[in-house]
């Protein structure tokens, strides 16, 4: 296994890679994760975003501190069913990891099985599931300083409230009651032991108490319906939610329609509202049908399934995760507008 561990630690640092990744790959490793020369990371990557994971490796190395690189497909085949037992080992005993990787699908449950890892052992935890240059580019450069600012001032807000409720021009109408028993969290980019985050950051979360309304997703769905198909601002899907539950699945594309509806009707709590969401990455300019970045822009999404119960106090489970997103939103907290079209009305 030492040799595997070696061949992808030789393979990422003779890789030539576009320069352009490195300015995001500098942000990633000094400033959401900081992290120190005396600390060891896990780094996994696979096959499709090595070139990526060369510019992150190169900023380790800069920063002198010690990690091991692990490239999937070397290690069983694709899609996993389950984590690999080396990567899992590798885990137990680091501060740090990145998970840079295309997702395919049902390859949830070995993400899952990672992140147990990483809440055990508060590992800082970068999670980049579908970056991409475009990513890289973008979102990866953020002042994430900047986006915790406004991510603090929201969380300010909404953790007092009792209710939220979302509209947008395509016809989202929605209301959220909140749970005072259920945590709100931050992952604003600055990643800490308390709660692993997906890089870009810039998202606020909790479980609701109950969402009832209608949530038109033009902007984007995820997990692994998010490759195939993209943005959704000319074909959007319409999702009617009442007590929590999904109730009907619209869209002028059928296929999108059906993949929707069985995905959320993988297992009893699959079709649960079990994340109500605002994106806070005030840098970002627009939709780009790339979820690990879209769900980071400034409006409101929902995810239905797992409530990542360890952190928002969730008792239920679900075995999948997929988030929608939209665009323009105004927002009212109780009776407090704080978005308009899209903009916030707080200030950085």
């Amino acid at each position: 296994m030492t040799s595997i561990v070696d061949q992808a630690k030789r393979q990422l640092n003779s890789l030539n890679f576009d320069s352009e990744l490195s300015p995001g790959a500098r942000n990633a490793v000094n400033v959401c994760l900081r992290v120190q020369p005396s600390e060891k990371v896990t780094v996994i990557t696979d096959e499709a975003t090595k070139e990526i994971a060369a510019s992150i490796v190169r900023e380790l190395e800069n920063v002198q501190a010690t990690y091991r690189a692990w490239v999937l497909e070397e290690l069983a085949p694709r899609p996993l069913t389950d984590l690999p037992s080396a990567v899992a080992a590798d885990l137990e005993t680091s501060q740090v990891s990145i998970f840079a990787v295309q997702a395919q699908l049902n390859e949830l449950r070995s993400r899952m099985q990672m992140t147990d890892i990483v809440n055990r052992h508060k590992i800082r935890h970068a999670h980049m599931v579908n970056i991409n240059h475009q990513i890289m580019l973008e979102g990866m450069r953020a002042d994430f300083s900047k986006v915790d600012r406004i991510s603090s001032k929201i969380i300010g807000l909404v953790r007092k409230a009792k209710q939220i409720r979302a509209k947008t021009p395509a016809g989202t109408d929605l209301k959220a009651d909140l749970n005072p028993q259920y945590h709100w969290l931050k992952t604003s980019g600055i990643i800490s032991p308390d709660k692993w985050g997906n890089l870009p950051g810039g998202e606020i979360f909790t479980t609701p108490g109950e969402v009832n309304g209608t949530f038109v997703a033009d902007g984007v769905v995820g997990d692994w319906l998010c490759a195939k198909f993209g943005s959704l601002r000319h074909c959007p899907l319409t999702v009617q939610v009442k007590g929590n539950r999904v109730t009907e699945v619209h869209s002028s594309n059928r296929e999108l329609e059906s993949d929707f509806w069985n995905y959320t009707h993988t297992d009893e709590n699959s079709d649960l509202v079990g994340e109500f969401a605002i994106g806070t990455n005030i840098e970002l300019k627009d939709v780009i049908g790339q979820i690990l970045q879209d769900e980071k822009y400034p409006g409101v999404h929902i995810a239905f399934g797992n409530p990542y119960g360890e952190h928002t106090g969730a008792k239920w489970y679900s075995s999948t995760h997929i988030d929608i997103v939209g665009r323009e939103f105004d927002i009212w907290v109780d009776d407090e507008q704080i978005m308009e079209r899209g903009q916030f009305l707080v200030q950085a």
